[in-house]
């Protein structure tokens, strides 16, 4: 098949997939919606962990897009679409922000200005930590990363008509300096959306977490997907066991390097021994939450870590998609033992649970209404024939 000829339209199925994802994510969050008006703060508390679950997509599928448009490589070109695709739900997400901002003094305790008041060390932070300079930010990050996004993708989009390699230079030019914007955008937002939840706590490696927890979700969704496609024409031609490897060997190492940080925060944390840090990991490793802690040393590193040292289970999609789905659920495990402690949540409730499924249900709704709207392959990318020829 020529991909200077072919259509590589998407699949008729994905439709169905849009419609279903929809169905659940609409009727989940109407549930804790309906929740919400005999528990607001439940509802907020379990709003704020499916926010940051929901935003670790787009965000780690637009920090890979532009990785690869720097560095090259058979796995980017080839699962391009999938990351533009997720990368161009940015507006979505925005307006998922909303919940939050309405929300702000039932969230955020620096918000409160009775806590502020009778709190010293959160009336010092206030120059940063204030409601108008809070959303100065938020309109800021979603700036920036929807600018990226539809900058890079129209220019991809062209590519497909036009052979002009300097398409392909424009955007490895772009996402060079976008990568810096991204990881600067990308840490304030979560210093300011999961970090200052305990406004006491802080940690200067925490965005360098969150992004690698957000790449590692991204590819691990990336891999579901092409799953998917690779059972179905056009993408059934395109994707090579040797293609898997590549996304599971990158997953492996995103596996590593979201252990390296996390375990570098705790022990910079721990022997630094202040008492404005150290608590917020003893309130983590007591009561139910020492569940949680165990789960995210074995469930999130270990088991994943164990099963991708395999080449054979990275280069048999079908049972690399299990990782896959089982890193997606970790990724929630994970971040819900970051977020729920902050807001003294002391069991897991069934909106904690609900709701991240409503927001991720429409999150995916919206990712193949964009996924249908373009061809499957970038036709004149000139490292495609080299990424469908790809072995290894």
């Amino acid at each position: 098949m020529d991909p200077r000829t072919s259509s590589w339209n998407p699949p008729v199925a994905i439709r169905g997939l849009r419609l279903r994802a929809l169905f659940i994510g609409v009727i989940a969050t109407v549930v804790a919606v309906v929740g919400g008006f005999a528990d607001r703060d439940q509802f907020f508390r379990s709003y704020v962990t499916g926010f940051v679950y929901v935003l670790a997509f787009p965000l780690g599928a637009l920090g890979l897009m532009m990785l690869n448009h720097v560095t090259r490589g058979a796995w980017g070109v080839v699962s391009r679409r999938i990351l533009e695709a997720s990368a161009r739900t940015f507006p979505l997400v925005a307006l998922l922000f909303l919940p939050i901002a309405i929300g702000l003094k039932d969230i955020f305790v620096w918000a409160d200005p009775e806590v502020v008041a009778h709190d010293a060390l959160i009336a010092e932070k206030q120059i940063y930590l204030n409601a108008p300079f809070f959303f100065v930010r938020a309109v800021i990050y979603f700036a920036v990363w929807i600018g990226l996004s539809f900058t890079l993708s129209a220019i991809s989009r062209r590519q497909d008509d036009d052979p002009d390699p300097r398409h392909a230079q424009r955007m490895q030019a772009i996402s060079a300096g976008g990568l810096v914007a991204f990881m600067l955008t990308l840490s304030f937002a979560s210093f300011d959306w999961i970090m200052s939840l305990d406004p006491h706590w802080f940690s200067s490696i925490y965005g360098a977490y969150y992004a690698g927890g957000s790449a590692l979700g991204a590819l691990a969704f990336t891999v579901v997907v092409a799953v998917w496609l690779s059972g179905r024409d056009p993408m059934a031609a395109v994707y090579r066991p040797a293609h898997f490897h590549d996304w599971g060997k990158l997953m492996l190492a995103f596996t590593m390097l979201w252990a390296y940080f996390s375990v570098s925060q705790l022990i910079i944390i721990w022997s630094g021994n202040l008492p404005e840090e150290v608590p917020w990991y003893l309130s983590r490793t007591a009561g139910v939450w020492k569940y949680f802690a165990q789960a995210v040393l074995v469930l999130h590193f270990f088991v994943p870590f164990a099963l991708l040292l395999s080449t054979d289970l990275k280069r048999d999609g079908r049972r690399l998609v299990l990782v896959a789905v089982w890193i997606l659920a970790m990724r929630w495990v994970d971040l819900y033992w970051h977020t729920a402690p902050s807001m003294h949540a002391e069991a897991v409730h069934w909106m904690d649970i609900v709701l991240p499924i409503g927001l991720f249900g429409l999150w995916v709704a919206y990712f193949f209404t964009q996924l249908g709207q373009r061809p499957l392959v970038p036709r004149n990318e000139p490292f495609l024939q080299e990424a469908l020829g790809h072995h290894g």
